[in-house]
């Protein structure tokens, strides 16, 4: 079944495993950019998809299929986010509280570009990771982010040259 057939039988007919059947599909990509939001911490990352699966889920009425499922998820995911950084109590860059975190991703290259993505502003590691990690196009990067087109080509094209110039001058690509 599509996606759209799976949500009729979850919204019609309260099917669980028609949900389990999207959480399947859809569990590795969201955590993929859960991960790459929080710069490797899994354990957020994990915490993340599930809040944003429970959101889809008791929410799943509100989507009316004007975007793909896919783009409307990632928006209740990438809201779920920037709701987790507002509820954080302290004034601190949630880039910097990030940092301090113990990353759990493999070391070598993985560790290399979490640091890569670190320098880069929130929105440019947003749209570079929709992007390159996820493959969505410019159009549903704005959907999800709710950004006008134009802003996510410049956040992608700062994004892409501030991670190229960090990772030339640590040794890659050289």
């Amino acid at each position: 079944m599509n996606d759209l057939s799976l949500v009729a039988q979850v919204v019609l007919f309260r099917n669980k495993r028609a949900f389990d059947q999207l959480v399947n599909k859809y569990q590795s990509p969201l955590r993929r950019f859960f991960l790459n939001l929080t710069l490797g911490d899994s354990q957020l990352s994990d915490d993340l998809a599930q809040e944003t699966f429970i959101k889809a889920y008791t929410h799943i009425t509100s989507f009316k299929g004007a975007a793909s499922f896919s783009t409307w998820l990632f928006r209740i995911g990438y809201r779920t986010f920037y709701d987790y950084k507002r509820s954080l109590k302290t004034t601190v860059d949630l880039t910097a509280t990030l940092s301090k975190a113990q990353p759990t991703a493999e070391p070598g290259l993985s560790m290399d570009l979490y640091e890569a993505l670190q320098t880069l502003k929130e929105e440019e590691r947003t749209c570079i990771t929709l992007q390159a990690v996820d493959g969505f196009p410019i159009g549903k990067i704005a959907d999800i982010t709710g950004m006008p087109a134009g802003t996510v080509k410049s956040h992608l094209s700062r994004g892409k040259k501030q991670l190229a110039n960090y990772l030339r001058n640590n040794g890659y690509g050289q």
